[in-house]
């Protein structure tokens, strides 16, 4: 087996930073560290999880974080202590501990708002060291982001969607449609995966590349599961559905794989553009929130990802690149406006 040339990653979760902010910016969803590690396996190996926290307030987030294979540090409360200081201080020692004996680990990854990391930040990048910032944006300090190689807001990850309280989201269900197959499923996972992997520095994704991340997200993939013999095959069927566009790579039986023109991504441009003339009036046009519903309803079936985009938000912000609609950030309602462009 030839070795592996990804990434390997150390993560360190500031946890109670992560998880409070996450449910007080998100109307109360609870924070999943799926996407976190969906969006890890896309950029290399994940070889240390660490989360920081008393843990005896996060009974359920204790055993979430045990499935996914994260080692749980404990800080707890002592008398005349500040437990915010002793995680601080325990996180940044030992991740610059690991940094000094484990010379193999080529990026860290930091999961707080918090701006007093950014010494930490700072001494890692010193080291020759990747650092990948991950915080909810509403509690993230200006003074974090620039300080990474790279910042990924929790808030915008692949399957993190705010709880939408308005009456259009309660009657119309905000999950993806049940009636898609399996096939459909994959279908999105990939084209999802292929565009995450450019989006974060991969010029050309090879089919090996692919099946790694595949993997890394679902150590239990297999083609098999959906009848086919062998990735390759299986990446035959995508091109023949106009979902890939498959090219010789470097390798014999390793093509380098890209995105294919998708026919139904401009109806949904389209549709998308009806949504917005239809609701925009003379005050503005309607707002971000639940226009992916009003979408669904002239367009059922509907899903970004279908497309290769990892949210609504990214999907529309195409639609501006192409000078379809406008987005404008509303600073007292707290959301994007839609309008024609």
């Amino acid at each position: 087996m030839a070795p592996y040339d990804d990434e390997r990653i150390a993560l360190f979760l500031d946890y109670e930073n992560l998880a409070i902010g996450a449910r007080d910016a998100l109307g109360g969803l609870a924070f999943d560290f799926k996407p976190i590690g969906d969006a890890l396996a896309e950029r290399g190996r994940v070889v240390s999880r660490r989360a920081y926290a008393d843990w005896s307030m996060f009974d359920d987030d204790r055993r979430m974080l045990t499935r996914n294979h994260v080692e749980l540090i404990e800080i707890p409360q002592r008398m005349g202590a500040v437990r915010k200081n002793a995680a601080d201080i325990k996180m940044a020692v030992d991740a610059i501990e690991l940094a000094f004996e484990r010379s193999y680990i080529t990026t860290f990854v930091i999961c707080t708002g918090d701006s007093d990391f950014t010494p930490l930040v700072h001494k890692l990048r010193e080291l020759n060291k990747r650092v990948i910032g991950v915080g909810v944006k509403a509690s993230t300090s200006n003074l974090l982001p620039p300080a990474c190689d790279e910042f990924l807001f929790y808030d915008r990850l692949e399957g993190v969607e705010a709880r939408d309280t308005t009456s259009d989201a309660k009657s119309t269900p905000a999950v993806d449609d049940e009636h898609d197959s399996g096939l459909d499923d994959l279908e999105r996972l990939i084209t999802t995966t292929v565009s995450g992997i450019q989006r974060s520095g991969g010029d050309s994704v090879l089919a090996s590349t692919l099946k790694r991340a595949l993997l890394r997200k679902d150590p239990t993939f297999s083609e098999a599961d959906y009848g086919f013999r062998a990735f390759g095959e299986l990446l035959r069927h995508l091109e023949s559905h106009d979902v890939l566009d498959l090219s010789e790579g470097p390798a014999k039986g390793d093509p380098v794989l890209a995105l294919a023109s998708n026919p139904g991504e401009q109806e949904a441009f389209e549709v998308l553009v009806a949504v917005v003339k239809d609701l925009q009036g003379k005050n503005g046009g309607p707002v971000l929130s639940g226009l992916k519903n009003q979408v669904r309803k002239r367009l059922p079936g509907f899903s970004e990802k279908r497309f290769g985009y990892g949210g609504f938000l990214q999907f529309c912000k195409a639609a501006q690149t192409r000078g379809l609609i406008e987005l404008t950030w509303d600073d007292q309602i707290s959301d994007y406006l839609v309008r024609l462009g």
